[in-house]
């Protein structure tokens, strides 16, 4: 699974976060705009620096200037985390690790939520927030878990059904539309949660810690 990291300007990872990624085979990092900031505070190098160039400040980008490769596109038809998105598909990534996604900014933070979304059959976006993980799957999947760990489900279709084994709250034939039936906070039982997705996508959201902990991030 080729993959990449993309540094939006939302809140700023954890540096520690962006080693792992990068130790378990994600090759590039693409800073979106006012994510330069963010690596600069953590001392990360980006490949790539991408955007209108609004929010990154004028010393990160002259610090940059001759270590990264600045892409200056100003157009408005698109955010500039999809103008990073655009230019991963072109290097024929896979998979994303979005970092910075979501943030202080509500009307930033739903727009992200619904790129995964958008971008969905183009490239599989994993988006990292604070102590949780974003994971989008649209087919059947088995989930390698640690028992007890919370795992919560959210789908946006009402055509979308879910059924499931290994969950304490388990769900047969669910509809889980978002602002209507959600699955918060339900729990892994054992080391195996086997989904099965009826049409659409759904979100699978679940504890960073844990992840990282038991080196799941890759296996899911």
């Amino acid at each position: 699974m080729k993959s990449c990291i993309i540094i939006a300007n939302g809140k700023s990872p954890k540096s520690k976060v962006v080693k792992y990624l990068k130790e378990n085979g994600a090759e590039y990092i693409i800073a979106v705009d006012g994510g330069a900031n963010s690596a600069y505070k953590l001392g990360i190098t980006p490949n790539c620096i991408i955007g209108d160039f609004d929010s990154i400040k004028p010393k990160v980008k002259v610090y940059f200037s001759d270590k990264s490769e600045i892409i200056k596109n100003e157009r408005q038809d698109n955010t500039d985390v999809e103008k990073a998105l655009e230019l991963a598909i072109k290097m024929k990534y896979e998979t994303v690790y979005l970092l910075g996604g979501t943030g202080d900014r509500m009307d930033h933070s739903i727009c992200n939520l619904g790129i995964v979304l958008k971008y969905f059959n183009r490239i599989r976006i994993i988006l990292l927030h604070g102590k949780t993980i974003l994971h989008p799957y649209s087919k059947d999947v088995t989930l390698e878990t640690i028992a007890g760990e919370t795992i919560s489900l959210y789908a946006f279709d009402d055509k979308t059904r879910i059924t499931s084994e290994g969950l304490k709250y388990q769900l047969t034939n669910a509809k889980l539309r978002f602002g209507k039936n959600e699955s918060t906070s339900n729990a892994a039982l054992g080391n195996e949660v086997n989904l099965k997705v009826n049409e659409g996508i759904i979100f699978v959201i679940r504890k960073l810690k844990v992840m990282l902990k038991n080196g799941l991030i890759f296996k899911s």
